[in-house]
């Protein structure tokens, strides 16, 4: 493998490599690339490296629908704010995520097998012109400066309507809400189909401030500003005292280039939209696991909360469908308080059988950017250290379980979405009232398929006037596994 050359020319320019212990960390995407690079790695008699430990953060471990799609009402449980707290719009999306058989059950320990085939999602609809405009932007938005321009213009296009237009918003909004009423129970959307993230997505932008004047950002939910702060790290990597420092060729770093898997970004027949024709990840994952115990090399899968398009949901669906140590997933469910140095809680941190699960609250898909201390006590204690917090021993667990961590997801109800252009201008929180109202009705609705009644009810945020915006409903090809942030720690 093209991966394995490349460490072994490592390895000469840096003999000691070869005797060091060997980090792969990556994000997004690398949720593809490093188990197939640790395969190659595994499948090598004499590898050029010594790998010690494999990390990936909100990675694309499973199929397309099972990482973008599959995670939409727990995103809603977790940030109501997007559909601006409104019970009867998380029923619906409630009741399309049962019909495309994304609410799977998560239990520890495993029970019943592994989990069923997901749908491909593209087969779901049969406005297949839209669904080639979503593939499009997909292909271009690997780019993330590409994206974050995709994802401005969406929000963008209610500022060309007339004052008519402006008057009819809420009008719209309540017909839309008349239009998932009336439709029989147990009817899958006919243009969106099993697409409920980009649902979720074009809802917010057109019904929930501060959305409407904004842009969604799938990879930090509270960010809602348009544009987005500039992350382009272009002018560092090509400074040439970098190149000269890693060794690099005299050559102009970009972020990305055209036709990453070959000729094609055509959708692959298995659904994958950028044309990575490879099987996913998770279909191999208990053989690589079995192979990592029996080398001595630790696996470790951290999620951000704030992520929308990978999310947490989809990673804990690989792992408990995933077999290490002789057994299918977690035997109990992550709940161990993840604390920083002063002894706050910071998120969760599990371990067992050589596997390592943590989940970051007020981060991003881009973790060490979001919280980056709390990203290096991560990295010094459970990629490059080997703390046991967390670590099932037996009916215990070192660090003990907290039962306000034992949810299927992690609050964040109460969190501030910032607005702004270029950088923070303003936040909006919702009101006490409105967050104790929606607890109190989420407290009761998680289980079972919801019934949509006809009575429209309106938002209750802190802005309520600018969640009625809207600017009709399309596919936004918002989403992207664009992001591919590739690090070997030394």
């Amino acid at each position: 493998m093209a991966m394995v050359r490349f460490l072994a020319n490592l390895v000469k320019v840096f003999p000691s490599l070869a005797t060091r212990p060997f980090h792969l960390t990556g994000e997004s995407y690398a949720g593809v690339y490093i188990p197939y690079i640790t395969k190659a790695i595994f499948s090598t008699p004499n590898p050029p490296v010594k790998l010690a430990r494999i990390a990936i953060g909100d990675g694309s471990m499973g199929s397309f629908t099972g990482t973008e799609e599959i995670s939409t009402v727990n995103t809603l449980q977790t940030f109501p704010q997007i559909i601006g707290f409104d019970t009867e719009v998380f029923q619906y999306f409630q009741e399309q995520s049962h019909l495309c058989g994304y609410d799977l059950n998560l239990t520890y320990p495993k029970k019943n097998g592994h989990f069923p085939s997901l749908v491909n999602v593209f087969k779901t609809t049969t406005h297949f012109d839209a669904i080639l405009s979503l593939n499009q932007a997909r292909k271009i938005s690997f780019d993330l400066n590409l994206r974050a321009t995709l994802t401005n213009q969406l929000p963008k296009r209610h500022v060309m309507l007339s004052e008519r237009e402006l008057a009819l918003r809420e009008d719209k909004r309540t017909q839309w809400k008349r239009d998932i009423s009336g439709r029989p129970n147990g009817t899958l959307d006919p243009f969106y189909g099993c697409f409920l993230w980009e649902e979720m997505t074009d809802y917010a932008a057109n019904f929930t401030f501060p959305w409407t004047q904004g842009a969604f950002d799938p990879y930090d939910i509270p960010d809602a500003l348009n544009p987005e702060v500039p992350t382009d790290p272009s002018v560092f990597l090509n400074d040439e005292r970098v190149r000269t420092a890693l060794h690099a060729p005299d050559k102009r770093w970009g972020a990305s280039f055209p036709f990453p898997f070959g000729n094609s970004t055509d959708i692959t027949p298995a659904g994958n939209p950028f044309g990575d024709r490879s099987v996913e990840p998770s279909a191999f994952m208990s053989e690589l696991a079995s192979n990592a115990t029996e080398r001595g090399v630790g696996i470790v899968i951290y999620e951000g909360n704030s992520d929308s398009l990978v999310a947490r949901f989809g990673a804990e669906v690989v792992i408990q469908n995933t077999t290490f140590g002789g057994i299918q997933g977690f035997t109990r469910r992550p709940s161990t308080p993840f604390k920083d140095d002063n002894g706050n809680t910071v998120g969760i941190i599990h371990q067992e059988r050589n596997v390592t699960y943590a989940l970051f609250e007020n981060a991003g898909h881009f973790v060490p950017r979001s919280v980056p201390e709390v990203a290096f006590i991560f990295l010094r204690d459970f990629i490059l250290g080997n703390s046991t917090s967390g670590l099932v021993n037996g009916s215990n667990v070192v660090g003990g379980e907290d039962p306000a961590l034992m949810g299927a997801y992690l609050p964040a109800d109460t969190a501030a979405i910032f607005y702004g252009s270029g950088s923070t201008v303003a936040s909006t929180v919702a009101p006490s009232e409105t967050i104790a109202a929606w607890r109190s009705f989420i407290a009761t609705a998680g289980t079972g398929v919801p019934q949509i009644s006809a009575a429209p009810t309106g938002p209750t945020g802190s802005n309520s006037a600018e969640a009625l915006e809207n600017a009709g409903k399309w596919i936004s090809g918002l989403a992207t596994l664009a992001s591919i942030m590739f690090t070997m720690i030394i």
